[in-house]
């Protein structure tokens, strides 16, 4: 067997380590990923909602330019720079969310694979690669090979 058809000690479990507590911290993982993708939509809401402001900036002023003061003040009275939430901008809610959920989450996933797992992540994922990989064959090593240059050396 070479070294790369075996997985990394990183992605190994460690002795002693039953396949419960493997499944639950998968799980956790699993649920940590929803709340990376879910932070990742806040942050398109937070550039979308400053895109629509600034593009709304540019219609007053167009509107204004066309003989349409009143209108244009109207909206740039009670729209532009409005909060989207009582007392926030966008960039209020990312911060909240960072700092009152998203943080405690990331802090708690890391400690719980610190105490049961030496920190390693993705046990469950590389246990299933191992298992549905074909061992021995192309493109379906466990870690990277490494590539070879075009005098064909290592």
């Amino acid at each position: 067997m070479t070294p790369a058809d075996r997985p990394s000690p990183e992605h190994q479990r460690p002795d002693g380590t039953d396949d419960a507590t493997v499944a639950a911290l998968g799980k956790l993982s699993e649920a940590f990923e929803v709340v990376e993708e879910a932070r990742g939509l806040l942050y398109a809401f937070h550039r979308r909602c400053g895109t629509a402001d600034l593009t709304l900036g540019e219609a007053v002023d167009q509107l204004r330019e066309a003989g349409h003061g009143d209108l244009a003040d109207r909206i740039e009275r009670e729209l532009v720079g409005r909060n989207v939430l009582e007392g926030r901008w966008s960039f209020q809610i990312v911060e909240e969310y960072d700092d009152t959920y998203y943080s405690a989450f990331r802090d708690l996933e890391h400690s719980a694979r610190q105490e049961l797992v030496s920190g390693r992540r993705h046990l469950f994922e590389a246990e299933m690669k191992e298992d549905r990989r074909t061992h021995g064959r192309r493109h379906h090593e466990a870690t990277a090979v490494p590539t070879t240059d075009n005098e064909g050396t290592r």
